[in-house]
């Protein structure tokens, strides 16, 4: 069976599917690897690093896509790709499954496979192939590093004979795994790190990392059987809303990371929250793509309000793509690997598999 891959549109997305050392295992498992030429190159990848572990070079997208049992991608690709497709074949990767729902059930009319990998449920057996929290944990660490780059004053406590500056307030909203990753990070380059989440038991959790938890008197926990965050009530919004407002006044930098899989991200930093913060603060908004949590935030926009910058982070992986194609790659393997009968040479579309069925667009 071949698996293939070409290259993404490199101004939307630097990521790549597909590594040398993952190829090899490819290999080693049975599969053919085909790839089109200068798949990588980017990112550091010669020709001759893919081909030395036994991959095949392609010259065009059109005969690749059509010689594929397996196409893996990052996302979906545009519509002229797309037309490449034929029945029988199997494309794996991030589909923005909601957005592009009508589209996606189009193409599965022509019996097409399509497994769009943001779906795959939070269980063990899933861990090694789980995309949200190997990139989210990546997008964690580097919201910090760039709001901090930005910020115009030492983030750590620093105590001279001149005098004291005193260490950076940060909140972290959200305490997800980017935002785990964020309070992390930001502690251990010396920030005092506030989290809030609707999620009651991320409240362990942001403590153990040093950071100190803001919790809405009486709340409910808002977490679904999948462990991701739900809608709050009209009720939680408001005390949430005004917890907020006061601890914002205080904050330097904040780090927005909050998401509803398949719904618009929740607006949680208000105007009127803005407006009250200190000149020279700083928002890092990782939820715009989806509407952003912060009041104006703009995708890939500094626009500042009041003297207050809020940053809307677009694909903030295009950052650090090296290090998210790694896992990535790795991710996709392991899922690659659940899907394949190793003893019949097939793809073995168990529904029974929890894995399988929650992926599969259908």
């Amino acid at each position: 069976m071949i698996i293939g891959s070409i290259s993404e549109n490199e101004s939307i997305e630097k990521r790549i599917s597909i590594t040398p050392e993952i190829s090899k295992k490819y290999i080693n498992l049975g599969f053919e690897i085909q790839l089109t030429k200068g798949y990588g190159k980017h990112l550091g990848f010669t020709q001759s690093d893919f081909e030395d572990v036994g991959v095949k070079i392609i010259e065009d997208a059109k005969t690749l896509i059509q010689n594929s049992d397996i196409i893996v991608q990052m996302s979906l690709l545009d519509n002229n790709h797309l037309s490449f497709l034929k029945s029988e074949q199997t494309y794996i990767g991030v589909l923005n499954s909601y957005e592009n729902k009508d589209k996606l059930l189009e193409l599965s009319k022509k019996n097409i496979n399509f497994f769009s990998l943001e779906l795959l449920p939070r269980i063990t057996r899933a861990q090694s192939m789980d995309i949200l929290s190997s990139q989210a944990n990546l997008a964690g660490y580097k919201a910090v590093l760039e709001s901090f780059s930005i910020f115009e004053k030492a983030i750590p406590m620093m105590m001279t004979a001149a005098g004291t500056i005193p260490a950076a307030k940060v909140l972290v909203v959200g305490a997800g795994v980017a935002g785990l990753q964020a309070i992390a990070t930001a502690k251990r380059m010396g920030a005092i790190v506030y989290a809030t989440d609707v999620r009651l038991a991320s409240k362990e959790q942001v403590e153990s990392l040093g950071g100190k938890f803001l919790s809405v008197e009486g709340s409910e926990n808002l977490e679904t059987e999948g462990g991701y965050a739900k809608e709050a009530s009209e009720e939680f919004k408001k005390k949430q809303e005004e917890l907020l407002a006061e601890t914002l006044k205080k904050i330097d930098i904040v780090i927005c990371t909050a998401l509803i899989p398949g719904k618009k991200a929740p607006l949680i930093i208000k105007e009127n929250m803005i407006i009250n913060m200190q000149p020279g603060s700083i928002i890092y908004d990782l939820a715009a793509i989806q509407g952003g949590n912060s009041a104006f935030t703009e995708v890939d926009k500094v626009i500042e309000k009041n003297g207050v910058k809020i940053m809307g982070e677009g694909n903030i992986l295009n950052k650090l793509p090296s290090s998210s194609s790694n896992l990535y790659a790795k991710n996709v393997y392991n899922f690659v690997s659940n899907l394949y009968d190793k003893e019949n040479k097939k793809i073995n579309i168990n529904l029974e598999d929890e894995i399988i069925s929650k992926t599969i667009i259908k």
